[in-house]
């Protein structure tokens, strides 16, 4: 194993690449990191920026130490329940999940293509979990890649942040715009973090359930009688009337540093490791995309019929709902 990549890079972040250097790259290496998470409130100290932060951050480290490739941030993700009510003005953007599905599978069917066999995403946001099953599968069974996704951030899962946060676990310090990502951001960019405005807040049962269920994090389950057996569709305004989950007020600099640190060194670890899977996409299925953008030109050359009649479905289908506007 060669430590870091034996290359030389003007940069780490693909995009700032032109690709001879792409072609050095894939030389001695086919792994590329993909950092991706979401821009959402995060009470009213952070920005919206606070998950896509924590994904570049770890992301480029990570790249930096091995001399890897990182491409760009996924910007966006799945964050309805981070949404609010209409004119609240809380600036969250968020996709549906077919759509970030359909992304994830975009991008990695482009790198794909261009000769990378590994790609692991770099996920900063919690919610982009419930969704992205699905297309990690379909990457990884239509091609053959090695495809991974990782969650550097503390939740429920302390993990390398053990005895790092002040708070105890009742002020939830891993959570949303506490203790935990409000350090984070100190470390980024301080300017960005209006401290004067962070606001301890504990989670609370939505108004519509009785009193006798409870909540006490983030996480999408209800606790009856001590038991986290049930679970509800929140929106997150419904559970914290700030956006905060927790404590943000014991956050410093030195702890946000220290953490994305800690996941430095071991995704450094994972990372060079996870260069020696045996898997490899297919060949033929770099070919003009692959599936990406081949498929209805296939479904045409292999079955016109089928083909002509989707279409007049869709015609009629169309025709109807028109007719029932007009009705």
């Amino acid at each position: 194993m060669n430590v870091p990549i034996p290359v030389t890079l003007a940069s780490h972040n693909m995009a700032d690449l032109a690709y001879p250097d792409i072609q050095a790259y894939l030389d001695v290496c086919d792994l590329v990191l993909v950092p991706m998470a979401s821009t959402e409130q995060h009470g009213p100290h952070l920005p919206l920026s606070t998950d896509t932060v924590t994904a570049i951050q770890v992301a480029s480290r990570v790249a930096t130490i091995n001399n890897m490739l990182h491409t760009p941030a996924i910007w966006t993700g799945y964050s309805p329940q981070h949404m609010a009510g209409p004119g609240e003005g809380r600036g969250t953007i968020t996709v549906r999940a077919s759509t970030l599905q359909a992304l994830m599978y975009d991008v990695a069917r482009s790198l794909i293509h261009h000769g990378f066999n590994k790609i692991v995403f770099i996920n900063g946001h919690g919610s982009n979990t419930k969704v992205v099953d699905p297309v990690l599968r379909k990457i990884r069974y239509d091609t053959g890649a090695m495809v991974g996704f990782c969650n550097p951030y503390m939740e429920r899962y302390v993990g390398l942040l053990q005895g790092l946060m002040e708070n105890p676990a009742d002020e939830t310090p891993g959570w949303h715009a506490s203790e935990l990502e409000t350090s984070q951001m100190l470390a980024n960019d301080a300017r960005l973090v209006r401290m004067d405005r962070a606001v301890k807040t504990q989670t609370q049962i939505p108004q519509w359930l009785p009193k006798t269920f409870g909540k006490k994090d983030g996480a999408p389950d209800i606790q009856f009688e001590g038991y986290s057996y049930f679970n509800f569709p929140m929106d997150h305004h419904e559970f914290t009337d700030s956006g905060v989950i927790g404590n943000p007020e014991r956050a410093t600099k030195e702890k946000g540093e220290e953490a994305w640190e800690a996941a430095r060194k071991k995704g450094r670890e994972a990372w060079n490791e996870a260069r020696e899977s045996g898997l490899e996409a297919l060949d033929d299925l770099r070919d003009k995309g692959g599936e990406m953008w081949g498929d209805a030109e296939k479904l045409i050359k292999k079955n016109p019929t089928r083909a002509i009649g989707m279409t007049l479905l869709v015609g009629v289908v169309i025709g109807a709902l028109l007719s029932r506007d007009r009705d």
